[in-house]
């Protein structure tokens, strides 16, 4: 008879789990978002500056004004204290150009709507903000070319600048922060009109009404007083003061017609700090109604 000692046990070895294998991990967002943000500009130019004629025709009514119209307006009699009209008037003529040629980018945006590649985009696997932004950066560049443009022919012209290192600093930021803002208004409206004809009729509401009050001719302190209140409030206002600023009005006249203040650096950050609200609050604008109106 055989007997099974207590002491005597049993060991059962369990199977080891099976390994789970983990998911490659994604590649950093930056890279990809950087290489759809390329792709997207690489196409918007395609689209809007094919040929030279897209970049000329938008120049024509800004050359216009400062080429022929200045002059004349200056031989006439209108005067700035302290500043050359023909220089003043051609510097106004910025505000003109930069809310037009922005306005105008937003055809495109309709045409992608309509006819174009929107719904492919929107089923890309990239956040749909990327699109506003690459359209932003094409209307940018074309901006910057055309306004560069725009100051060679005004020189040549007879307008007298005294360009230095912080008088073009300030330039460039007013004129960078008023394209950005105009832009988003430009998408936003875009995005909101169902029609290109609709939106062609409002651009000249949106980008040459504003440009009669915002100073471009005459300093805003010769306006009624609430024509002069009104515009104190028009981001072009603003950004024409500080285009003025850093070429050709050092004492900073028509940063006084608006702020009233002794101090030009001050009224100058003012200034400044008014288009960069305004240029932050509308691009934030034209992604959400992007973004709204590519839902439905």
């Amino acid at each position: 008879m055989t007997t099974v000692s207590p002491d005597l046990t049993t060991t059962t070895t369990l199977p080891a789990p099976p390994q789970v294998r983990q998911a490659p991990r994604r590649a950093a967002a930056g890279p990809s978002r950087l290489a759809a943000f390329a792709t997207l500009v690489r196409r918007r130019f395609a689209l809007s500056a094919r040929t030279p004629r897209e970049i000329v025709v938008p120049l024509m009514t800004p050359v216009l004004f400062a080429l022929v119209i200045a002059p004349a307006l200056d031989a006439i009699g209108p005067s700035v204290p302290g500043i050359d009209y023909m220089s003043f008037a051609a510097l106004g003529t910025a505000g003109l150009l930069v809310p037009l040629n922005c306005m105008f980018a937003g055809v495109g945006v309709i045409i992608d709507r309509e006819s174009g590649a929107r719904r492919d985009l929107l089923a890309a696997p990239m956040p749909r903000w990327l699109v506003v932004a690459g359209n932003l950066a094409v209307a940018l560049t074309l901006t910057a070319l055309q306004l560069g443009v725009l100051m060679v022919a005004a020189v040549l012209r007879g307008a007298e600048l005294h360009a230095s290192a912080t008088g073009i600093g300030w330039f460039v930021v007013a004129a960078l922060l008023l394209a950005i803002l105009m832009y988003g208004v430009s998408e936003a409206v875009a995005n909101r009109t169902p029609t290109l004809e609709e939106f062609t009729g409002l651009v000249p509401a949106l980008a040459i009404v504003p440009w009669f009050f915002a100073g471009s001719l005459f300093p805003i302190g010769v306006l009624p007083a609430a024509l002069t209140a009104f515009a104190k409030v028009l981001p072009l206002t603003h950004a024409l003061a500080l285009m003025r600023y850093g070429l050709v009005d050092r004492s900073g006249t028509g940063l006084h017609d608006i702020w009233g203040m002794s101090d030009p650096t001050t009224m100058a950050a003012l200034s400044l700090g008014v288009l960069a609200v305004f240029a932050v609050l509308l691009t934030v604008l034209s992604i959400r109604v992007f973004t709204r109106s590519a839902v439905h």
